[in-house]
């Protein structure tokens, strides 16, 4: 099964590195959802929003983030956001 590769960047350090099924997240255009072999994208995040993403060993994470921009490419998702909540990341 094919997996994505995901980076949570806040705009000071490097929050969240793993591999997951599926992530989610709140951009300004609307939820939209990424699975493994997306087409590539770049969205704009909202203000204020969740990204979810759907660990291989953990399960599912909620991250709380504000601003910033989500990117897609070859099963890697980036997401760089003015400000990440890190406290959401604990189980």
């Amino acid at each position: 099964m094919s997996t994505l590769h995901v980076d949570i960047v806040a705009a000071d350090r490097k929050v969240w590195e793993g591999e997951a099924t599926m992530v989610t997240a709140r951009t300004v255009e609307g939820d939209l959802g990424i699975l493994p072999e997306h087409t590539p994208v770049l969205a704009v995040l909202a203000d204020e929003g969740e990204v979810s993403v759907h660990t291989v060993d953990a399960g599912r994470r909620a991250i709380n983030v504000s601003g910033g921009f989500l990117s897609v490419d070859q099963n890697r998702v980036t997401v760089v956001a003015d400000t990440v909540d890190a406290a959401s990341l604990s189980h």
